[in-house]
């Protein structure tokens, strides 16, 4: 296999910083160009230069000429694009954990070594087939089908929104088996396709005009494939264990795509809140503003406790199919903290931070897409508290902090919480308590991530500060809990409801 080896003989060190000033070179002069930041892709030049770093090649093992995908170095690559661009950091994100690290764990042993070749010599990319157009969030009823033709399966189906839609050249499809009586199974199986290969071919009937993440392509596609059995990702148990598995990876990869913008958005609104003159003063003579920024300092602390509980457990030969809870806590809790921090640098940059060149408005856009894929949050924060009241149910212990204080992964920060958490909770509430009480537990999680980094050796003053908001937000939300009040939609609201008639 005849690889170029140079970028992979360079200390990791010398090889983010290279990578690092060719991003902000680029994105400098992008960035001055109001026109080209709406653009709908990066321009070939653009994405060579970029791609000459091989920045794939810290998601692809050694023996294939790889970095040797070290978590902490895919972590720290998807930082370093974030810093310049959310839609960068995503392409890097899908083609890891959508598609590297499950073709390193599942695939057939003779697709590895070409295809990972056109990735490291031709920056090839490659994704993740499994959202339909009438099965969003429920993969597992999906529609796409696949059977058995001598040597070969056959696959066919429709999939939508996915990311590089029509720009990669390679794709895990999920889709579940037809059953002898023409129904379809109920487990899940992912197959390899490459599209440059005849049969292989994917359609795209639709690009759609995605709202943000301009450069990043989506559509619906069609697919109507034949690939041969080795094609077919091979599950250590269940393909439904594999999938999750999958998923559960890529959402503990969140904090890494997260943490390049937090720190970016923190350092702008820092200096901008510095320099700008009201009175003779900086903004920062105001209360509100120091507690503002104070916030951002605190989301880019929790992030940073999330890369590295993520860099401690999530690699690739885990098996992360049980890690719901985990995953679960930090994709959710990492991208409302994107949306937050957007919004703030926003309202604390006025006028200005309305400007396209401008980092602010156009995160609020390319962060609130991270909400929503790979599961809404709030059914993922409704999923951590379903899960922990059936079992506190089953186990006759309703008390949450009780049970919290027991839990393995609140056993630091649990006993910070103990007059906020002194209340019963079973699976009888409503659902959108559930969706509250997720957020509660998720907020004690994360505390115990960060007394984790905190007991690492990171700025005392950070962990203090970011244990402070931490208990602040768990009251809110408790209170919030608490209520009583049940607010349903009136029927016929337009009837007697007109302002201009009782004037």
């Amino acid at each position: 296999m005849e690889i170029d080896m140079q970028y992979q003989v360079k200390p990791f060190q010398e090889f983010i910083s290279e990578f690092k000033t060719t991003l902000s070179e680029l994105f400098k002069e992008r960035n001055a160009n109001p026109e080209e930041i709406i653009t709908r892709s990066y321009s070939p030049e653009m994405l060579s230069k970029i791609m000459a770093h091989k920045p794939l090649s810290v998601a692809i093992p050694q023996e294939y000429g790889g970095r040797g995908l070290h978590v902490k170095e895919c972590l720290a690559l998807l930082e370093a694009a974030s810093y310049e661009s959310i839609s960068l950091t995503l392409i890097f994100g899908i083609n890891f954990a959508l598609y590297l690290e499950p073709l390193a764990k599942y695939g057939h042993h003779v697709n590895k070594e070409p295809i990972y070749k056109r990735f490291l010599e031709e920056g090839k990319m490659g994704g993740l087939m499994i959202s339909e157009p009438l099965y969003g969030s429920d993969a597992l009823s999906m529609q796409t089908s696949h059977e058995k033709e001598g040597s070969n399966y056959k696959i066919q189906g429709t999939k939508h929104w996915q990311g590089l839609t029509g720009m990669a050249d390679f794709w895990l499809v999920a889709s579940r088996g037809k059953t002898s009586k023409g129904d379809l199974g109920r487990d899940i199986s992912l197959f390899h396709v490459d599209v440059q290969q005849k049969d292989q071919n994917i359609t795209v009937e639709e690009y759609y005009n995605n709202y943000g993440l301009y450069p990043i392509p989506y559509g619906k596609n069609k697919i109507d494939v034949r690939a041969p059995e080795e094609n077919l990702l091979v599950p250590e148990t269940t393909g439904i264990k594999m999938l999750m598995d999958t998923l559960h990876r890529s959402r503990m990869q969140f904090p890494g795509m997260a943490m390049g913008f937090l720190k970016r958005a923190t350092e702008e609104a820092s200096k901008y809140c510095n320099e700008r003159l009201v009175r003779g003063n900086s903004l920062l003579q105001f209360d509100k503003v120091n507690h503002q920024i104070a916030e951002l300092q605190n989301a880019c602390t929790i992030c940073a406790a999330m890369c590295y509980r993520s860099a401690l457990t999530s690699g690739y030969k885990e098996d992360l199919a049980l890690f719901g809870v985990e995953a679960n806590t930090i994709k959710a809790s990492v991208t409302d903290l994107m949306q937050q921090t957007a919004q703030t640098l926003t309202q604390l940059q006025g006028g200005n931070g309305y400007k396209i060149e401008n980092l602010g408005a156009r995160a609020i856009m390319d962060s609130r897409p991270f909400q929503i894929f790979e599961g809404p949050n709030e059914m993922l924060f409704s999923q951590i508290s379903e899960g922990f009241t059936k079992t506190m149910t089953r186990q006759k212990n309703t008390n949450l902090f009780d049970y919290l204080s027991e839990h393995e992964l609140c056993a630091q920060s649990a006993s910070l919480f103990k007059e906020e958490l002194n209340f019963h909770a079973d699976r009888t509430i409503p659902q959108r308590k559930h969706v509250v009480l997720g957020r509660i537990i998720a907020k004690v999680i994360i505390a115990n991530y960060v007394m984790e980094l905190g007991n690492q050796g990171y700025a005392n003053g950070l962990i203090s500060n970011c244990i402070a908001g931490l208990k602040s937000d768990v009251k809110t939300l408790v209170s919030t809990f608490n209520a009583s009040e049940q607010i349903m939609p009136v029927e016929h609201p337009s009837k007697d409801a007109s302002w201009f008639d009782l004037v």
